[in-house]
């Protein structure tokens, strides 16, 4: 066991690179303390009571909300419950704990500062202004962070930004890893029932607490965008095609999300979910065993990501892919992108992709000329022959280096081309806009990357107070940024990207989109072309 968690830690580290404790048992009294100079006016009335934040960034925060009980002893594997009530005043100014991860940063770049703690379902909120006044209802965007669905957390993303310029702002936690996608059948609520994907139902917990408390906050529950990026992104995905997240938004930004659009099946998912089971010491396959394990015994067992996810036959009824093609979505618009070279992050001694979602480890000085048709095979799973005809479409010897070349033939299969497929079934059906985001000189937060990888657009966005590292834009990357900030919160509010400065055409009027580059944002109708889409679709 020792040798796994070895393995999967070290396999965690560079996946990762992709992409207050409030304990309230019946109705419970607070305290009425909060910042000294905290005005009454920051106090706000939600339905389980009342709560006071604080003014930060030219916006108003409140951290720590509660959108459902801790999922802990016996609702841990249990679909979210209603949080508890309180009397008096919640201060709302701090952060709650992050949902369970791998804690230590050598391996996981992206551990929040703070607690992690099971009792982790709770959200922030940012607000231009801090209550409700009639006649003025603020669009509403809710980001769900990525992080392959196992490490991560909604305080590393700070929106205050998006807030100041108009836009009502969400961002939540959820049950992640073994503790928010295991699938067994002793977890099922009936034999043969659903089990599985209960990060998603947190998700769409928190999206029905947004619906039934977001006007208290400015916001309009009836024009709310979710948006995510990498697991988050798929995240938002999901919530496209499940039925159970039907009418809880009316908008939606995929962000690098459409790398895995083929779920497993049950079958599967409990498989490995027993095998699991085992190797934590429950061999009798109870769920009662698996309640009585240490949060630390199932987070250090469980792979580095829950990614593809699972069809649940609840939530997720079919594969997204599958869902998507048929037309069975939310007829919602919809803004779609992905980055120039988002495998180089995962390749440059960090790991690599392979189709799918999975996950394996990559050593970049393997990849040499000699070898580079074999590493193709390999982890593309395909023939000799078609990786022979892969290698003659991206000859190395034409990029810096081979593992450059390999970066960027498996970001074309794995998200530039996927993402076109996607964008190709939506615009079927709803308005699509589409984007690249191209500034090969963003400056990193997690890895020194020399082009726009895996993340590489997150800072232009909002900022990311506990990354790593903190290089600030240039001019025209701020430039590029304010462009993008308005450009997501004119989707949020009309459905549509185009701003003042920025005509942004959809994709369902001839396949065209934006490249995000310095120091304008650009037409983009060679998309197809440039990642070789019409190759990789032919194979």
């Amino acid at each position: 066991m020792t040798t796994t968690i070895q393995r999967r830690r070290h396999v965690l580290r560079w996946a990762a690179m992709t992409s207050l404790l409030f304990t309230l048992a019946g109705t419970t009294a607070l305290t009425t303390t909060s910042a000294a100079g905290s005005p009454s006016d920051l106090v706000v009335n939600t339905e389980t009571g009342k709560v006071r934040g604080t003014e930060t960034h030219g916006a108003y925060a409140f951290r720590g909300l509660p959108y459902a009980a801790p999922p802990t002893g016996n609702l841990r594997w249990r679909p979210p419950q209603p949080p508890s009530s309180w009397r008096g005043v919640r201060d709302a100014a701090e952060f709650a704990p992050s949902c369970p991860q791998l804690a230590d940063p050598s391996f996981n770049p992206f551990v929040p500062p703070g607690a992690l703690d099971e009792d982790c379902l709770y959200l922030n909120v940012d607000t231009p202004e801090p209550r409700h006044r009639p006649g003025h209802d603020h669009p509403v965007l809710v980001w769900i962070h990525g992080g392959g669905l196992a490490i991560d957390a909604a305080r590393n993303y700070d929106l205050a930004q998006l807030a100041a310029e108009g836009t009502v702002v969400v961002t939540i936690n959820y049950r992640l890893g073994a503790l928010g996608f295991l699938a067994h059948p002793a977890l099922a609520s009936r034999p043969g029932g659903p089990s599985g994907n209960y990060g998603l139902m947190d998700q769409q917990a928190a999206l029905r607490w947004v619906q039934r408390n977001i006007r208290e906050f400015g916001g309009d529950p009836d024009n709310v965008t979710i948006a995510g990026q990498s697991a988050g992104g798929l995240s938002v995905l999901a919530h496209l095609v499940s039925p159970d997240s039907r009418g809880l938004f009316n908008r939606a930004i995929v962000q690098s999300g459409a790398f895995a659009l083929t779920q497993l099946s049950l079958a599967s998912a409990e498989a490995f979910g027993e095998t699991f089971a085992a190797a934590v010491g429950c061999s009798d396959q109870t769920a009662s065993c698996l309640r009585g394990k240490s949060v630390d015994e199932l987070v250090n067992a469980f792979p580095p990501a829950a990614i593809p996810g699972v069809v649940d036959g609840k939530v997720l009824k079919e594969s997204i892919g599958t869902a998507l093609a048929a037309g069975r979505f939310a007829r919602v618009p919809i803004l779609n992108g992905i980055n120039h070279v988002e495998e180089l992050i995962f390749v440059l001694g960090l790991g690599r992709a392979v189709s799918g979602g999975t996950f394996v480890p990559l050593d970049p000085n393997g990849i040499t000329d000699a070898n580079y048709q074999q590493q193709i095979a390999a982890t593309l799973g395909v023939s000799d022959a078609r990786a022979a005809e892969i290698a003659a479409v991206y000859p190395s010897k034409a990029y810096p280096f081979p593992a450059f070349a390999f970066s960027v033939l498996v970001g074309d299969a794995n998200f530039a081309c996927t993402a076109l497929q996607l964008d190709q079934w939506t615009s079927a059906r709803v308005l699509t806009f589409t984007y690249e985001f191209a500034d090969d000189a963003a400056p990193p937060r997690y890895a020194p990357i020399p082009v726009a990888t895996h993340g590489s657009e997150l800072p232009y966005l909002f900022e990311q107070p506990n990354a790593p590292f903190q290089v600030p834009l240039n001019p025209d990357q701020q430039n590029l940024a304010t462009n993008m900030r308005a450009a997501w919160a004119s989707f949020a509010a009309s459905g549509n990207p185009s701003t003042a400065t920025v005509q942004w055409p959809s994709f369902n009027d001839g396949g065209t989109g934006m490249s995000l580059v310095t120091p304008q944002p650009q037409l983009d109708s060679n998309f197809s072309a440039r990642h070789h889409c019409d190759f990789w679709a032919a194979g």
